[in-house]
């Protein structure tokens, strides 16, 4: 007889049919396992290789904004009346700050989910403390 998810009812079966299915099952949940943490790492070091770029990016900006700062700096000190070179250099200042508040901000978020993510082997010592529990 079977279940309605398609599972084989094993209420009549004997006891050594079942401790016959032990090493299959304790395989198959292995394998589970090992494809488990694998998907885990997998999307760790996707997530932690985004993050990463995403910061390279902000301080590569950041090493561009600087030079348009002292720009700013100093062509608005000698050039009062000339407004467009020192309002150029603050708008691409400002700017550059932005984007790189912007690639900082993908970065956390982007970082933020490699500690939402829960690892394989916190869950098999999760899964081992419960069995363990159990007797």
């Amino acid at each position: 007889m079977t279940t309605p998810r398609g599972f084989r009812d094993r209420a009549d079966d004997s006891f050594l049919t079942l401790l016959g299915d032990v090493p299959e099952l304790v395989r198959n949940l292995v394998i589970a396992e090992v494809d488990s943490a694998k998907t885990w790492l997998r999307r760790t070091a996707k997530d932690g290789g985004w993050g990463a770029l995403w910061f390279f990016l902000a301080l590569f900006v950041l090493f561009w904004s600087v030079p348009a700062l002292f720009t700013f700096l100093v062509a608005g000190a000698y050039s009062w009346w000339g407004w467009p070179v020192w309002v150029g250099a603050l708008v691409m200042f400002v700017v550059g700050l932005l984007i790189v508040a912007t690639f900082v901000w993908l970065g956390i978020l982007r970082f933020r989910r490699l500690s939402q993510r829960q690892n394989p082997v916190q869950s098999i010592a999760q899964d081992v403390k419960e069995v363990r529990d159990e007797f």
